[in-house]
This record gives structure tokens, C-alpha cells and sequence, in this order.
């Protein structure tokens, strides 16, 4: 099955991103790695503003455990990315993160994916319960 380029009215929040002039390879487009970068800080700026992340006290982290892209189109330095971003499931202790990355004005995704996240204790790395605040604000961008 041939996986499509969706639009950004099927995102639920937004974050514009530079891309930087390191970010191409030889090929002359963002180097494939950098996708991944755009997908963690979509992910943990929302949670941040959102304040269910303090990167350096939260009881609880998010480990990421699984990660997918599909390319669609090339992204390249000067390019503006807009992530878009959506909670495709929602369990008890993990978190599936959906991104689309949309170049300039494009209304199809270049490139979408996902990361799954498990919660875990900061200290035991077992996972763990997302507290209320953390479902209420990812409920917030569920499909």
C-alpha cells in the first residue's frame, strides 16, 4: 500500500522551523536525519509551552522507542518547515506523536511520520502512568 502526503487540516498544532544551511548533504536537500530533529522538537516544544515537560526536574520522561518517515518531496535550506503535529493514540503510560513537515505554503505534507514515546521514571526507567495534566494536554491535539 502506497502511503500519501496528507494536508494540514490534519494536524492539530503547528510550529515553523528554519532549516539551516548544515542541514543539507551532498544531495543538496535536508539530510534525512534532520527530519527526526523537526519530529523531537515539534513534539517537545508543545509539551514544554504546554507545561507538562521541565527538562530537567520531570518525574516523568518520554523515551522514544519507535520511529518512522515517509519522504515525499525534498526539503532544502532556505526552506521554512511548519511541523504539524496530531496524537494519533493515546495510552497509559506511552503516546503515539504524528507529524507532518510542510514546506512554505504547501497544503500536502513533504514528509510525515511518527515517534512513540513510553513514560517512564526519571530515575527507575520503568515505565509509568501519564498524570491527568499530561492526557488532558495531549488530548487536546487527538485525531
Amino acid at each position: 500500500m502506497k502511503i500519501k502526503p496528507e494536508g494540514r487540516e490534519n494536524y492539530r498544532h503547528f510550529l515553523d522551523i528554519p532549516t539551516r544551511w548544515h542541514d543539507n548533504d551532498v544531495y543538496h536537500h535536508v539530510n534525512n536525519v534532520v527530519y527526526y530533529s523537526f519530529f523531537d522538537t515539534v513534539v517537545n516544544k508543545y509539551l514544554i509551552t504546554s507545561g507538562v515537560l521541565r527538562i530537567k526536574d520531570s518525574k516523568l520522561i518520554g523515551l522514544v522507542i519507535e520511529t518512522k518517515c515517509n519522504f515525499f518531496s525534498p526539503v532544502e535550506f532556505p526552506d521554512m518547515v511548519t511541523a504539524g503535529l496530531r496524537v494519533g493514540h493515546l495510552g497509559n503510560s506511552s503516546v503515539i506523536y504524528e507529524v507532518g513537515l510542510f514546506v512554505g505554503d504547501n497544503k500536502l505534507a513533504s514528509a510525515q511520520g511518527h515517534f512513540v514515546h513510553v513514560y517512564v521514571d526519571r530515575q527507575t526507567r520503568k515505565p509509568k502512568p501519564m498524570g491527568i495534566k499530561m492526557r488532558h494536554v495531549l488530548e487536546k491535539i487527538a485525531k
